[in-house]
C-alpha cells in the first residue's frame, strides 16, 4: 500500500547496478592513478571520464522522463478537476506551482477540490500538501 513514507521509486538497474559499478570504477582508477603514478594522468583522465558518464546517465535518463511525467500530471489534474468541479483548473492553477499541483494528485477525489482551495489560500509546499493528504491515492506507474 503506497503512501506518504514510501511514495519514492527506483529504477534498479539504473540506481543499484550501473551507478554502484560506476563508483567502483571511480574508486579503483583513483586507486590505480596513486599506485602508478607514471600513469597517473592516464588513469586520472579514465577517472573524469567515467564521472562524466555517470552524471550524463542521471541526467539524460531522469531528465526526458521528468518532462514528459510532468506534462501527463498536469493534464490529469486538469481532468480529475473539472470532472469534480465543473471549473478549469488552468483558472485557480495560475496561482498554484507544479510541486503543488503535483502533490495535489495523490489527494482523493473527495478532498482534492478543498486541498486546492486550501494549496492556494494558504500557499502550501508539496510537502505540507502530501502530508495533509487523509485518503492517499497511490501513483504506482510514475518514473
Amino acid at each position: 500500500m503506497q503512501s506518504y513514507k514510501n511514495h519514492r521509486r527506483y529504477y534498479i538497474p539504473h540506481h543499484f547496478i550501473y551507478h554502484p559499478v560506476m563508483l567502483a570504477l571511480i574508486i579503483w582508477s583513483v586507486y590505480q592513478a596513486c599506485e602508478q603514478p607514471e600513469y597517473r594522468s592516464l588513469w586520472l583522465f579514465g577517472t573524469a571520464l567515467t564521472v562524466m558518464l555517470s552524471w550524463l546517465s542521471v541526467m539524460l535518463r531522469q531528465h526526458y522522463a521528468l518532462l514528459v511525467q510532468d506534462r501527463v500530471v498536469r493534464l490529469e489534474m486538469r481532468l480529475r478537476y473539472y470532472q469534480l468541479t465543473q471549473q478549469r483548473l488552468e483558472v485557480v492553477g495560475a496561482k498554484l506551482s507544479f510541486g503543488q499541483i503535483a502533490a495535489l494528485r495523490f489527494a482523493s477525489d473527495a478532498e482534492l477540490p478543498g486541498l486546492v482551495d486550501k494549496a492556494i489560500t494558504e500557499n502550501l509546499s508539496p510537502n505540507a500538501i502530501k502530508k495533509m493528504i487523509g485518503n492517499w491515492q497511490a501513483d504506482t506507474m510514475r518514473v
